[in-house]
């Protein structure tokens, strides 16, 4: 059973990865027909597409995926999938987002600078809590582990489950939103998770390919071509959050075969 599970697992890796691939070569090629003898729009195109990966790297997406998957692994669940999911839903915002400003480019030509500003703000507020929640929340889980390797190294018997149940203990913030996070027990649930991130505009690079979908459209590209941008974005972001939530199941599957592995790695 453990081989078909195995085979199955690396099967849809495969699969998904076939997809991305597709996905990423597709986004380029429409790229290539919409933006052929300007090569200052290919220029364009290929910033929202290193904006794209650089995204995938922000510390929301690291710590969102890592510990969902890190959860995912220890119900014994499939987690490579986590990023996709989280990215695509992050992604629907995203895009979302472009098609407005673009249709309302001209509207707004004089205000996007005040636009930046605020949602810079606002994006910075939403980040920084974000991330210090996430840091109490692993400050609670460190003393824990490290109280429980003390014991081990005094020659206390390691149990499994007691082990499971020490590295679920959180802070008083996660406790209160334990229901919350017990609702993801699916990679595909990462969707609505992805899009409530998506919904702060937290960082200057989404901000970025905004007003860069805004200023294109306001010099006559056409509301097809702007999505060009957030397509290539998506197509980047969507390749680096997948590999990190594959590369994140690798690591936590490897570690969690031994209770003492687990323990060392956490």
């Amino acid at each position: 059973m453990q081989g078909v599970s195995g085979f199955r697992r690396t099967s849809g890796v495969t699969a998904t990865y076939g997809l991305l691939i597709a996905a990423n070569a597709g986004a380029w090629l429409w790229a290539w027909i919409a933006f052929t003898g300007r090569p200052a729009l290919l220029g364009t195109a290929l910033l929202a597409y290193t904006l794209g990966l650089r995204h995938a790297f922000d510390a929301d997406h690291i710590a969102a995926i890592d510990n969902v998957v890190r959860k995912l692994i220890q119900q014994q669940r499939t987690s490579y999938s986590v990023g996709l999911f989280f990215s695509l839903g992050h992604s629907t915002v995203v895009i979302a987002g472009c098609l407005a400003l673009a249709a309302a480019a001209a509207t707004l030509r004089g205000r996007l600078d005040a636009l930046h500003s605020a949602g810079s703000a606002i994006g910075t507020a939403v980040s920084a809590l974000f991330l210090l929640t996430i840091g109490l929340a692993n400050l609670f889980v460190l003393r824990s582990t490290a109280v429980t390797f003390a014991r081990v190294r005094q020659g206390v018997a390691l149990d499994d489950e007691a082990l499971s149940a020490s590295l679920a203990v959180r802070g008083p913030i996660t406790r209160a939103l334990r229901r919350l996070f017990a609702l993801v027990s699916a990679p595909w649930q990462m969707y609505p998770v992805g899009l409530l991130f998506g919904l702060g505009f937290d960082t200057a690079t989404e901000i970025g390919l905004l007003t860069l979908s805004a200023k294109e459209a306001s010099f006559g590209l056409s509301l097809l071509s702007v999505l060009v941008f957030p397509a290539l974005f998506t197509a980047g972001m969507s390749l680096m959050d997948t590999t990190d939530s594959t590369l994140m199941s690798r690591a936590y599957g490897w570690a969690f075969v031994d209770p003492l592995r687990k323990l060392r790695y956490n």
